[in-house]
């Protein structure tokens, strides 16, 4: 591993001064190569399919793991929108000039290598080494072992391109030891290593967070509650609650825990449930929730679950300093939403809730680099430093000053 990092650290010099219009021009052709590429990488993928099957995976798993023509063109798509981005490396964050006439410049530059530590989605390989591309990284992408066919297939695309342009391949590799002791070294290999960023379980984040000498930004569990306010509109209430629950349920951006409050419970609580039994969704309650419809208890461990799945927990409060309460004892800091009409209510709502991404009349499932207009991110940082939230490609700089002087000396 010691020799492999040596060389993507040698690799890392060379993207980072690299023109942005040069960046640019590769990564589109890395975009068309991933789409003349198709049929080759859903025939890798398949044998991940057929490992998800034998090791009996569950279904939000497989839908993350599974590639077709219409995920690989938006991979593609992705890669294009990143082409698109003005280049984030060389911007002048800051400048001014002191009394004695030095002129200072806060200039962002890139991190440098950043590996790259995710499960099951295999899509996320050709967005992170296009994410780290456009901002000056090499990367060491680490997928699950669920994904190898897949990523291993998608990584040789991109790399043969990086080849085609004289340029090392090691800009973007993969970790070649999958086990959990490939992790174990990888987080601690500062000399070569600038940044983690590990995404994915529960378990894996904690472990990378508290056993890594390199610095980490963790991007933690989607735990996302939606808070219906007494004000709330009815219908468009609905709308965002089924959008957030349903339209992808193994996503972190899912709604994991649906508050109401008791003044509006008793009329849209039904209506609520038909609408989550027609789309097949399991429902837990709290007492006051049971005694209205005929579902399961939600247990203490539900509110801390993130369930990844089509199940959803429903607790009704009094106030909205008990939603907040609810929501900061049991949130994980990723995304949260309030549906009303009241402007005081949704600006407390907005001040006091500490998450990454707070919403007013929206769903979660709009936390998400490409909805943000970022092209694609490397994750959704539940971190407060540096970055917090879809990690785009300006999250992947960091800075220098730059000091221009006239021989001033103190």
């Amino acid at each position: 591993m010691t020799e492999m990092l040596q060389k993507v650290k040698e690799a890392s010099k060379k993207i980072a001064t690299l023109k942005g219009g040069i960046k640019d021009k590769i990564l589109l052709e890395m975009a068309d190569a991933l789409e003349e590429n198709i049929k080759i990488i859903i025939e890798h993928n398949q044998k991940d399919l057929e490992y998800a099957k034998e090791a009996n995976l569950n279904s939000a798993l497989v839908d993350r793991l599974l590639l077709n023509e219409t995920r690989i063109k938006s991979m593609a798509k992705a890669l294009r929108e990143i082409a698109s981005l003005k280049n984030p490396v060389g911007r002048i964050l800051e400048g001014w000039e002191l009394p004695n006439g030095l002129r200072i410049e806060k200039t962002a530059i890139p991190i440098g290598v950043i590996g790259i530590i995710y499960e099951s989605r295999p899509n996320v390989t050709s967005d992170a080494a296009a994410l780290s591309f456009k901002s000056g990284n090499a990367c060491i992408l680490k997928g699950g072992k669920e994904a190898e066919y897949s990523n291993k297939i998608i990584a040789k695309v991109l790399q043969d391109i990086l080849e085609k342009n004289n340029l090392p391949k090691e800009i973007i590799s993969l970790l070649p030891d999958y086990s959990r002791e490939g992790v174990a070294k990888l987080i601690k290999m500062d000399k070569y290593v600038d940044l983690i960023i590990p995404r994915g379980g529960e378990g894996l984040v904690r472990y990378v967070s508290e056993n890594a000498t390199v610095p980490v930004v963790k991007h933690d569990k989607g735990l996302c509650h939606t808070y219906i306010h007494k004000n709330a509109d009815i219908d468009k209430a609905i709308k965002i609650a089924l959008n957030a629950k349903v339209q992808r349920p193994g996503v972190c951006n899912a709604m994991e825990t649906l508050i109401v409050d008791k003044q509006i419970a008793p009329l849209i609580l039904p209506i609520l449930k038909d609408e989550f039994d027609k789309a097949h969704t399991e429902l837990r309650g709290d007492d006051f929730v049971t005694q209205m419809l005929e579902i399961k208890k939600a247990t203490n461990e539900d509110w801390d679950t993130e369930y990844l799945a089509n199940i959803l927990s429903i607790k009704v409060v009094n106030t909205v300093d008990e939603a907040i309460e609810h929501i900061q004892k049991y949130g994980s800091g990723h995304s949260e939403a309030i549906v009303t009409e009241n402007y005081t209510a949704s600006e407390k709502f907005l001040n006091e809730i500490d998450a990454a991404c707070v919403y007013v009349n929206a769903s979660t499932r709009f936390t998400d680099g490409g909805e943000f207009g970022f092209g694609a991110e490397v994750g959704i940082s539940t971190n407060k430093l540096h970055a917090r939230g879809p990690m785009g490609i300006n999250d992947l700089t960091t800075y220098k000053f730059k000091i221009y002087g006239e021989g001033q000396i103190r």
